[in-house]
């Protein structure tokens, strides 16, 4: 019998292997009571019973828990910044031949994103980008790549025309843009990192996570980085003391690796 928040937490992470301790707890327990009333249960007992026997309720319940929002060049500026400094940056260090990552991609608004700023640098058939994240059936959306004018409202005209077809009310990604990517499930809190990076993009992902978690994350993020990589993050999410994770900021928002953790 399940009986509080903290008996909770213990089923959800033996049945997802989600840790919602590394969550911060007063935002994701009112997330999670509100889908417990939603689907009209009266307590976490009877809740984790249906998330065991419904399909459905399951799969609805860590695309709640996973927070995914995203859109395609989230906070131009930043977009810009990237373009113009930190890419050439990037391509002067380490060359042309670069590994990206995008870390908890969701819908794949931002892989797909990285993919189209890099084609104006580089040949679409050298780009590499490893795009993972928790939710399977997020992950299955981004590999559709199929979004409404909502959706793409951030992306430039040029790659508009160029890099989606028009599907009824939707926009598809061609498959060329497609290709550059591999879409990965994977759990920043408990999964390998990939390693030998040049760039990390986790962006708006954070800020959901206690101190603690975060501070793991960005020593992992470290030690997944070549030197003087970088570690691009969110509009609410700066590193506070950043030199204790061997990072110095490159510019807003861009964080350089200078040493190994």
């Amino acid at each position: 019998m399940i009986k509080d928040y903290e008996s909770f937490k213990r089923e959800i992470l033996s049945l997802t292997k989600i840790d919602l301790n590394a969550y911060k707890e007063r935002q994701m327990k009112r997330r999670i009571d509100s889908l417990i009333k939603k689907n009209g249960v009266s307590d976490y007992d009877a809740y984790v019973k249906e998330l065991k026997n419904n399909k459905e309720v399951y799969e609805e319940f860590i695309n709640y828990l996973t927070i995914n929002v995203s859109e395609f060049f989230r906070n131009t500026a930043q977009w810009e910044v990237l373009e113009k400094e930190i890419f050439p940056y990037i391509f002067d260090k380490f060359g042309k031949r670069i590994k990206v990552w995008s870390a908890a991609c969701s819908t794949g608004d931002e892989p797909y994103s990285l993919a189209m700023v890099l084609s104006k640098f580089i040949p679409l058939n050298q780009i590499q980008i490893i795009a993972t994240d928790i939710d399977k059936q997020i992950l299955s959306k981004a590999r559709e790549g199929i979004y409404n004018e909502k959706s793409i409202a951030g992306v430039p005209k040029a790659f508009k025309d160029k890099y989606f077809e028009k599907i009824g009310a939707s926009f598809r990604v061609s498959d060329d843009i497609k290709k550059c990517i591999t879409f990965k499930e994977h759990n920043l809190l408990k999964d390998a990192y990939p390693d030998h990076l040049d760039l990390i993009v986790c962006r708006n992902v954070l800020i959901y996570f206690t101190e603690d978690a975060k501070s793991d994350i960005y020593v992992k993020f470290n030690k997944a980085l070549k030197k003087e990589g970088i570690l691009f993050v969110g509009s609410t999410e700066q590193i506070i003391q950043s030199q204790r994770y061997n990072f110095e900021t490159n510019k807003s928002f861009f964080y350089k690796k200078t040493g190994e953790m």
